[in-house]
């Protein structure tokens, strides 16, 4: 191995950084909204959003999520009579995907908070979204921060998928400098290095979150 030769294109390869976080955080806000409505939809008390919800989860959750974002961009032509961004498409497939995964987990949060606590906000005369808004939810986030995390960790290393369709983040820039130096044992390499930090920075940002919300209690 000789990384001397890809020193020169380090920083073009570090350029993917914004890249691939931008992607992760657009699409995380866009499935944990999603994600919230459709678990609100499966302990909801209408048989219709919830099959629609358990559909949704069902059909993401059971399919490759390259699968989703190759529909999404190739298709996009005859789904919607126009081409979709390599970008969009990339931001759409992962926040609906993540959507799903996080609407199963926010669900068991807010099963598992005490029914305690939504009795005595009924028996207050609390309104239904009132109490989700400021008894339920804010307990049942507490609850599901460490797996909210593992699933932002998992997204930003299924994110490299978004070199399928020429996004040019971290690990198309590695395949485009591999290709240039006829070797890509060492790009690669390098940005399974930066992919290992970006991990690393999550793990230890989620356990200091979670350490200071378990000090606020």
């Amino acid at each position: 191995m000789n990384f001397e030769q890809i020193v020169p294109s380090m920083p073009y390869i570090l350029q993917g950084i914004w890249v691939t976080l931008q992607i992760i955080l657009i699409a995380g806000l866009l499935g944990f909204a999603i994600g919230i409505i459709l678990s609100l939809f499966k302990i909801g008390r209408i048989p219709f959003l919830r099959w629609f919800a358990d559909g949704y989860t069902s059909i993401f959750r059971g399919t490759p999520l390259v699968l989703q974002l190759m529909i999404i961009y190739y298709a996009s032509p005859q789904l919607f009579g126009v081409q979709i961004e390599a970008y969009t498409a990339a931001i759409l497939s992962f926040g609906l995907n993540s959507a799903a995964y996080i609407s199963e987990i926010i669900r068991a949060g807010i099963q598992a908070v005490d029914k305690g606590q939504r009795e005595a906000a009924m028996a207050l005369g609390v309104p239904y979204n009132k109490m989700m808004k400021d008894v339920i939810l804010p307990q049942a986030m507490k609850n599901i921060l460490p797996a909210l995390m593992n699933e932002f960790i998992t997204l930003t290393k299924e994110s490299a998928i978004v070199t399928v369709i020429g996004v040019t983040d971290i690990m198309r820039r590695a395949y485009i400098v591999g290709s240039d130096k006829f070797s890509f044992l060492e790009p690669l390499l390098f940005a399974g290095l930066i992919y290992y930090l970006m991990v690393l920075v999550l793990t230890f940002a989620g356990k200091w979150v979670e350490g200071r919300m378990r000090r606020s209690d």
